[in-house]
């Protein structure tokens, strides 16, 4: 998920592995942009135990905290809000769940407000920053776990925030090189390092990578749910597809004009379309066999251009991968290339062409070989909606 900070964009990202032996996480991580604002709420929260009842609880909070919020309520107050609303274990004296809130708006200021979850981690010019806090009691039938923690900062570009659960720190507990877990040191070291090798992983890679790093303490085997969510406050990424012939010849010349004075990465879906952009560039066009997929047609290759694939097979595979969620393997295919780039990418620009290819009006081709422009309205609308990525889209 990427939204505007001025000139910047928050990156919102997570990743999640279940408690060994379980059906369903007992974390949740809920991220919403609000509706008409450069504004984003990110939450995550560990329900107590896990399995059913534990998604259900630290669901139910996510939930709490994202409307609370979004009725602006402070996070501070609706912090207080879910502490006094949870139920409490009769046993064990604690809340069912513990949560982290974050509130970016869009000014790029930053609230955070914790209940009993692992500190958060600020990365400012690769050191680690610590936020002035204020600390928060309430009533509450356990003393030792009745306090909310709240940060306020103006978040930078560049900036990493990266919080998790306590499946992150307590990760390797018992284990010889960690007999009392990871704990928050070893999680705060490595997020530095990882880093420091790749600075501009994006912060999906970012949370996946840490949550691997835990797993790898657990022997593979999760001792309980491991979370973690991370924004990155960075320049946009931005991406161009070009797709289908411009309506009148005459606007060849300005299609791959607009394509060349691209400040981005740029692909090009069609044969008919490829063509073009290498007659107007000068340049040929190679068929890259070894991107052969029994889904779709061969990739290429063209000097000036980053990507050509095919265009209605390949871009249909692209819808059908965004609204599954799919995750593509490591030698992937063209469409599943196509979806990476629009993931990694905070704006995508669709040149559409709208001269009518006979052939995909035939009604012996398969279904899903829509008309090309309403295919990329399907895209551009799940773009935006699943994956609340800015589109453009101009017909040409």
């Amino acid at each position: 998920m990427n939204l505007t900070m001025n000139k910047s964009f928050f990156d919102v990202g997570y990743y999640q592995v279940m408690k060994h032996g379980e059906s369903a996480p007992g974390d949740a991580f809920l991220t919403k942009k609000v509706q008409g604002r450069k504004r984003i709420i990110s939450v995550l929260s560990d329900g107590l135990g896990s399995g059913i009842r534990a998604n259900v609880l630290s669901s139910l909070t996510a939930t709490m905290a994202i409307r609370s919020i979004e009725n602006d309520l402070s996070p501070r107050k609706t912090a207080e809000l879910i502490s006094r609303t949870l139920p409490v274990c009769s046993i064990r004296k604690i809340s069912y769940s513990t949560f982290t809130i974050v509130d970016v708006d869009e000014q790029g200021m930053v609230q955070i407000a914790e209940y009993d979850n692992p500190r958060f981690v600020l990365i400012r010019d690769g050191r680690i920053l610590e936020p002035a806090l204020e600390k928060f009691s309430f009533e509450t039938v356990n003393p030792r776990r009745n306090e909310i923690v709240c940060s306020r900062f103006q978040a930078q570009s560049g900036d990493r925030l990266v919080f998790f659960s306590d499946g992150v720190t307590q990760s390797g507990l018992g284990q010889r090189m960690t007999p009392l877990g990871w704990g928050d040191e070893g999680a705060r070291e490595f997020i530095l390092r990882t880093l420091d090798r790749n600075p501009e992983q994006s912060s999906n890679q970012l949370s996946q990578t840490l949550v691997q790093e835990s797993l790898r303490h657990d022997a593979y085997s999760p001792k309980d749910d491991i979370t973690c969510g991370s924004l990155y406050f960075r320049k946009p990424r931005k991406l161009m597809i070009a797709t289908g012939p411009p309506y009148d010849s005459e606007r060849d010349a300005s299609l791959v004009g607009t394509l060349k004075g691209f400040d981005g990465r740029t692909i090009v879906a069609g044969g008919t379309t490829a063509n073009i952009v290498a007659r107007e560039l000068g340049v040929e066009i190679e068929v890259d066999l070894s991107s052969q997929s029994e889904y779709v047609p061969p990739s290429s290759k063209m000097e000036g251009v980053d990507f050509v694939s095919e265009g209605i097979i390949t871009m249909s595979k692209v819808q059908e991968y965004l609204e599954q969620s799919h995750s593509p393997g490591v030698n992937m295919n063209p469409a599943e290339r196509i979806m990476e780039d629009m993931l990694n990418s905070d704006i995508i620009h669709f040149l559409v062409g709208t001269r009518i290819n006979e052939a995909h009006q035939d009604p012996n081709m398969p279904v899903q070989l829509e008309i090309r422009r309403n295919l990329i309205k399907r895209i551009g609308e799940t773009l935006k909606k699943k994956y609340f990525k800015e589109v453009i889209i101009n017909f040409i």
